[in-house]
């Protein structure tokens, strides 16, 4: 299985000398430790406004392609409504946009990057840390003429952990960071470049949030499409399929995560010895760390009470909520429907699904479901599971077919669903 030799890389993933930047544009020389410090108690500013940027050469997007890109600190809105900071990346290609109109933007959110700070996909683009694996992904977009807004998604900053699979924050941190390009000094990108949304696996789950929040939260936006694969859709049944299986690093990531948005929920007064240490691991690990330290894991080991999922699921916090009602939440596809629905997450654009014919990892059931549960919504959904590859390289290979899907949408042509 690929995955079983992609663990073995885990021993590359050492940090490396930062690039040299280029030359900072006035109001845009922010260092790193202020790039990534620690919020304020007392978030100021409204969503997308920029709080610090600086220059930034993404070494790990291969193509040598000339480009000009910065890393930035912008205000977001987290799950409860309340301001947040989150970091991310902005890439411009220095290649005229001759398509019509003004250059497009690419909402782009990574897949499964793992929790530690080291782990932030601003980082890893530029060369500080090597565990990412979707630089070829970004460098199509940029020769397409695209400009890239890649968020790290809520939880990076200094002291913070990654809120995985949590819908709210993650889409919210989607849209801010198109927000957030426009408002760089010298970015160049104007507010009427259309917004294409995009991301995989953990991304896709962030790209379908995005979409579904679009309207409502960033409603200035036009969102011309989304594309989004390999969508862990129910987290329950996600959950169920990566507990004690070669992919339970996910699982403990998620588990940390949510208890990171929601601290008020009972977590770490129900962990033994080797729960207590397991959330240190997802902590200070990336991606292949995580996979090689929970590889085989059962979640009813990490408890005092050996607690089950469905277990977990009915404790309840200190509001009456129980976890099962928090992991529900995030669900996607509940709720949706077109502009003139009345539903409460409308969709204006159309929407490319898809998944690997060979997936391993996220069980088909819930991706399909996600597809089925869109057009039953009536949103002009495109579905394609013919991909011959497990869930990584799925990623990889339907890189081309979701730019030329964006890049048709940025020039206006209609979109053929496939419900």
């Amino acid at each position: 299985m690929r995955y079983r030799s992609l663990l073995t890389t885990a021993a590359l993933a050492v940090p490396v000398a930062a690039p040299h930047a280029a030359a900072a544009p006035s109001g845009c020389d922010a260092t790193d430790a202020e790039l990534y410090a620690a919020p304020p108690a007392a978030v100021a500013g409204s969503p997308g406004d920029v709080l610090a940027c600086r220059p930034a050469k993404l070494t790990n997007i291969p193509g040598d392609i000339p480009m000009k890109a910065w890393k930035v600190r912008y205000v977001s809105t987290d799950a409860k409504g309340a301001k947040s900071v989150v970091t991310g990346t902005v890439a411009v290609p220095d290649a005229a946009w001759t398509k019509g109109g003004s250059r497009p933007t690419v909402a782009f959110n990574p897949g499964t990057l793992g929790s530690g700070p080291q782990c932030a996909f601003s980082k890893q683009l530029a060369g500080e840390y090597v565990d990412m694996y979707e630089g070829p992904n970004l460098a199509l977009f940029l020769k397409a003429g695209f400009a890239v807004a890649a968020t790290d998604g809520a939880g990076y900053l200094n002291g913070q952990v990654h809120t995985y699979m949590v819908g709210a924050n993650a889409g919210h941190a989607l849209l801010d960071a198109v927000r957030a390009s426009r408002r760089i000094p010298g970015g160049g990108l104007t507010a009427d470049g259309k917004v294409g949304i995009s991301g995989y696996s953990e991304g896709g789950a962030a790209a379908l949030w995005g979409a579904q929040l679009a309207s409502s939260y960033a409603p200035e936006l036009d969102v011309a499409g989304a594309a989004a694969g390999g969508v862990p859709g129910d987290l329950k049944l996600t959950a169920k399929q990566l507990n004690g299986s070669l992919f339970a690093g996910f699982l403990a990531d998620a588990l940390v995560g949510l208890h990171a948005a929601y601290p008020e929920m009972p977590f770490d007064e129900l962990m033994n010895a080797r729960g207590a240490q397991a959330i240190k691991d997802v902590k200070s690990n990336c991606l292949y760390g995580t996979l090689a330290v929970f590889l085989g894991a059962k979640v009813e080991g990490f408890s005092k009470d050996g607690l089950s999922l469905e277990q977990i699921y009915a404790l309840k916090g200190p509001g009456g909520a129980t976890w099962g009602d928090i992991v529900d939440r995030q669900k996607l596809g509940v709720g949706i429907g077109t502009p003139s629905s009345g539903a409460r997450y409308t969709i204006g654009f159309p929407v490319f699904q898809y998944r690997g014919w060979l997936e391993e990892i996220i069980p088909h059931e819930t991706e399909d479901a996600t597809r089925q549960a869109y057009c039953k919504a009536g949103i002009t959904t495109t579905w394609k599971n013919t991909y011959p590859a497990e869930h990584l390289s799925t990623d990889w290979g339907a890189a081309g077919d979701v730019t030329n899907f964006l890049g048709d949408r940025f020039e206006g042509k209609p979109a053929q669903g496939d419900c």
